[in-house]
């Protein structure tokens, strides 16, 4: 049954009482009035009669009250601004102490009783300490591995780095890894190229997902995906027991050098099973060397990043420098660089991007893809410059360099190389490449990118190997510094005066993106042709 609804009260009111509420609420309001008036108070504010225009000197009189308005106005501000200042101050004053207490104790910088950082820790950035670490690592192994990476294994390698461990009697092997991310056939011709002046070791390190501990149970497979699962662990930590007893040494001391990102601590990871250091996309996370023990007679030892010389070429710095992490170079002019060394068809394939016309543009239609937006929708190209250059250098694009002949390098002879491979059972190194490169899955050629190797790069060991940059530094044969267009001036007296200007050009620092030039086009050019940089 529906339940009745209850009834409102009534506000009606009889008339007689309606009206003596009214009167008694007028007589109170004129009461109000009345003391008011008394004590001169007006409830509107008088309004401000101005300055009358029959008032000598008006304007000044205005002008003197309009600055009286500002001052105050001023005045104010001020101290708005200061209470805020004090309250920001309160605020950080009272996060300080909280924050102390939670962080540990071995994380709290170590300051002096000025306050100040020691200067271990200052310069720990330093190209100075950077040099140092690598120096001490080279001293302190008794075997260097430098790690390569196989999407570009002559650009990785540094010839200062191996001259100065040959100079100090060391034993050089080199690793070459992320094989995943490139075609089979490229990986075996490189590893023929390689073997023809040092040991190679085929390599391909767990980057993700790895546990702290090794799990003791051998037989359980756990699931592995392909991020995940190492290959060569195994046979390169055999390869280095069977040395350590060929020496009888009580511990072999390994050293893991190369330039940044190519899987120097991931390489000390996949040996030891467990995360030992840290590694990540991010290059220049390793800042000092480290050593890890992977078993009773093995020590492995990391290092620092090499620091590429700043007159080697702008792809180079691009890929092996930490310039744009220290922010002395901008990510759109390093993605400029890039571009311009590879096929333009297969960077659209491997994005899923129209045609282009230059960096800018593809960085646009790649942060619109991938939905990289800032308010409004204005796509936001730094963010897509940063993961662009990303990709690249960590272990996730898939591109190749051709195997070129090379002639053996200075430091190098025959007899060096024969005595490098004498102390390595070379059967058995050939045997464990086979089995690695039978068992991992290999990237698709038709997906993998080409790219134009520069060759070696040179690396920084001392402060004191740095010159000043020349124009031209770096350049191979057949490539020429990018220069602006230039007008032919009809009037002969112009073209003296133009003259000083070029000169002084000359000696400026190339900063220009460095490009291969066609000789049948300048000739053309120069024969009276239809010159693009003339015209446009």
């Amino acid at each position: 049954m529906k339940r009745p609804k209850l009834r409102k009260a009534s506000k009606r009111v009889s008339c007689s009482k309606r009206y003596k509420i009214q009167k008694k609420v007028r007589e109170h309001n004129r009461k109000l009035r009345k003391e008011a008036k008394k004590k001169g108070v007006s409830k509107r504010p008088k309004k401000d009669p101005g300055v009358p225009s029959s008032a000598p000197f008006k304007e000044e009189v205005l002008r003197e009250a309009e600055q009286r308005r500002l001052q105050i106005e001023e005045e104010k501000e001020k101290k708005r601004q200061a209470v805020k200042e004090e309250r920001a101050k309160k605020r950080q004053k009272e996060k300080e102490p909280i924050k102390n207490e939670t962080e540990p104790k071995a994380k709290r910088t170590r300051t002096d009783e000025n306050g100040k950082k020691s200067e271990r820790q200052k310069d720990k950035n330093s190209k100075e300490f950077i040099c140092g670490e690598i120096n001490k690592v080279i001293d302190a192994s008794d075997v260097v591995f430098e790690v390569l990476d196989a999407r570009d294994p002559l650009g990785c390698r540094c010839p200062q780095l191996e001259e100065a461990v040959l100079q100090r009697n060391k034993k050089l092997l080199l690793v070459l890894n992320k094989i995943d991310l490139v075609p089979k056939d490229n990986v075996e011709q490189w590893i023929k190229c390689l073997q023809k002046e040092f040991p190679v070791v085929a390599f391909k390190g767990s980057t993700l997902n790895q546990p702290t501990v090794k799990p003791k149970n051998r037989g359980v497979v756990a699931n592995r995906t392909r991020v995940q699962v190492c290959f060569g662990n195994d046979f390169l930590t055999e390869l280095l027991t069977e040395y350590a007893a060929k020496k009888e040494t009580e511990s072999l001391k390994v050293g893991i050098v190369g330039f940044p990102n190519v899987g120097k601590s991931s390489l000390i990871n996949s040996l030891k099973g467990g995360q030992a250091c840290n590694a990540g996309a991010q290059r220049g996370i390793t800042k000092m060397m480290q050593e890890v023990n992977i078993s009773k007679t093995v020590k492995l030892i990391d290092s620092p990043g090499i620091l590429a010389l700043p007159s080697s070429p702008p792809v180079v710095l691009a890929l092996r420098s930490l310039l744009v992490e220290q922010g002395e170079e901008n990510v759109l002019e390093a993605v400029r660089t890039l571009l311009k060394q590879c096929d333009k068809t297969q960077i659209m394939l491997q994005y899923m991007i129209p045609d282009f016309r230059n960096s800018l543009e593809f960085l646009t239609l790649f942060a619109k893809k991938r939905g990289f937006l800032q308010k409004g929708g204005v796509p936001n190209t730094h963010q897509a410059a940063t993961t662009f250059l990303g990709d690249w250098t960590g272990a996730k694009l898939s591109y190749h360099c051709k195997v070129s002949e090379r002639v053996l390098p200075p430091y190098l002879s025959d007899s060096v190389v024969e005595d490098l491979k004498n102390d390595w059972d070379l059967d058995k190194l050939n045997t464990g490449n086979e089995t690695v490169l039978k068992g991992l899955k290999f990237s698709n050629p038709a997906s993998s990118i080409s790219f134009i190797s520069k060759g070696p790069t040179d690396g920084l060991l001392s402060v004191g190997e740095i010159t000043e940059v020349k124009p031209g530094a770096g350049l191979t044969e057949g490539e020429t510094v990018q220069s602006e267009p230039q007008q032919i001036p009809e009037d002969p007296d112009a073209a003296k005066g133009e003259e000083k200007p070029e000169q002084t050009s000359q000696k400026k620092k190339p900063t220009t993106v460095q490009f291969t030039t066609d000789i049948a086009l300048s000739e053309s050019t120069a024969e009276g042709g239809y010159d693009f940089n003339k015209y446009f």
